[in-house]
């Protein structure tokens, strides 16, 4: 009855540390590794999502740590790449193919047919005046 060293009393702490490690710290990894992955193996033609909302499509990868997105036809921003929180449609990887010759082979780069460019959203204005409590134009 001394003051030896009880396991009992580190049991409690063992064990809110192990539900602590499985609950929180190993799921927080894994999503960020996935998450720095899907960054690594960004490219040109890829739609994405940015953490501020936008959708575009990368035009061009400046460098490591920036993209060119291009909004619309006329509209292009840098931006961050570890800011783009999801990738909605990926091209497909450049492939290359023999030729029936047997040695020479050529890349080509497969675009997929799911993303399409959206036409200007540019809005038509009427000439007449709108009703107010109505909302309608006049005729």
């Amino acid at each position: 009855m001394g003051s030896g060293f009880d396991i009992m009393a580190v049991l409690p702490f063992v064990l809110i540390f192990g539900v602590f490690y499985f609950l929180i710290l190993r799921p927080q990894q894994q999503k960020l590794k996935k998450h720095q992955n899907m960054l690594a193996n960004l490219r040109r033609g890829d739609r994405v999502v940015t953490n501020g909302g936008l959708i575009g499509t990368i035009s061009k990868v400046v460098s490591d740590t920036e993209v060119q997105l291009e909004l619309t036809d006329e509209i292009r921003v840098r931006h961050v790449r570890a800011m783009i929180t999801e990738v909605l449609a990926k091209t497909d990887p450049v492939t290359t193919i023999e030729t029936p010759k047997g040695s020479a082979t050529t890349a080509v780069k497969a675009v997929s047919p799911v993303v399409k460019k959206a036409e200007s959203l540019k809005t038509i204005k009427s000439n007449k005046p709108a009703n107010r409590s109505t909302g309608k134009t006049k005729v």
